[in-house]
C-alpha cells in the first residue's frame, strides 16, 4: 500500500492506494466514512486490491489537515462532514476519478466508487454529477434524500448503475428516506437496486465497531456488492 498526492481545485489531496497483484484492469474509489481515512478504510481498499481491483481512499478531509479521527469523537466528525457540500465532494471524486484515468489508463466506465456512511452520501453524491463511471455504492448514507447537503433532486443526473444498502434500524436513514429514494430513483429511470437488511443498523458492515457490526447483513451485502461490481464493470478475471 502506498499513498500519492492529487491536485485538485481547493488544493492537494493525500489518496491511499492498495494495488493488486493481479489486475483486473478495473477501479474502486472508496469513500471514507465520516472519521477520515482510517484503518478501517484502508483494509476495504486491501480487500478491494485482494479481488483485484486498484482501490484509492482519498482524504475528503484534506481541506482543514484533518486525517482521520476516533470512533469515540462523534460530535467532531460532524463538524467535519458538516462542511463538505456536494462541490467539496464532486471537486475531489473527480480529481481522483481525472488521475486514474490519466495516469493509471483505467477508463471512467471501469470505475465504481463505493462509500461508506458520510461516504456513502459522497458516492450517491458523486454519481450525480461525473457521467459515464461504471457503477457507484452507497453503504448506509445518510442525508442523501433530506438535510441540508440532500441531492436527491439530481436523481436524474445520475448514469451509473447503483446499489444501496440501508439497515432497517438505522434512526439516520429513517422508512420515509428509503421510500423517497425508491421514487426519485424509478422517476428518474436509474438502473439501481436498493436493499434493507432487518435487525442491522447504522454502520452494520464495519467490523471495527463491533457493538454496531452485524456479521450476517454485512455477508450479504459485501457479496452482492462483489457480485454487483463484477457484472456492471464486466470483470472477466
Amino acid at each position: 500500500m502506498t499513498a500519492i498526492t492529487v491536485t485538485t481545485a481547493d488544493g492537494p489531496m493525500d489518496v491511499h492506494v492498495a494495488r493488486p497483484d493481479t489486475p483486473n484492469g478495473r477501479a474502486v474509489v472508496v469513500l471514507q466514512e465520516a472519521f477520515g481515512v482510517n484503518a478501517h478504510i484502508r483494509d476495504i481498499a486491501r480487500r478491494f486490491a485482494e479481488r483485484g481491483y486498484l482501490a484509492v481512499a482519498p482524504d475528503l478531509f484534506h481541506r482543514t489537515n484533518t486525517g482521520e479521527i476516533g470512533y469515540d469523537q462523534h460530535a467532531e466528525a460532524m463538524g467535519l462532514i458538516g462542511r463538505l457540500g456536494p462541490d467539496e465532494i464532486i471537486t475531489d471524486v473527480r480529481a481522483v476519478v481525472d488521475r486514474l484515468e490519466s495516469t493509471e489508463d483505467v477508463a471512467r466506465p471501469d470505475i465504481a466508487v463505493v462509500g461508506f456512511c458520510f461516504g456513502g452520501r459522497a458516492a450517491f453524491t458523486a454519481a450525480t454529477a461525473l457521467p459515464s463511471l461504471g457503477a457507484a455504492v452507497v453503504f448506509y448514507g445518510p442525508g442523501i434524500a433530506a438535510g441540508p447537503f440532500a441531492v436527491l433532486d439530481r436523481a436524474a443526473s445520475i448514469t451509473a448503475p447503483l446499489l444501496l444498502h440501508v439497515g432497517a434500524d438505522d434512526p439516520t436513514i429513517p422508512a420515509e428516506h428509503v421510500q423517497a429514494i425508491d421514487a426519485a430513483l424509478d422517476k428518474a429511470g436509474v438502473d439501481y437496486e436498493q436493499h434493507v437488511y432487518a435487525s442491522a443498523g447504522h454502520a452494520f458492515a464495519c467490523d471495527a465497531r463491533p457493538a454496531m457490526y452485524r456479521a450476517d447483513a454485512a455477508a450479504t451485502a459485501w457479496d452482492r456488492t462483489h457480485a454487483f461490481l463484477a457484472e456492471r464493470l464486466r470483470v472477466t478475471r
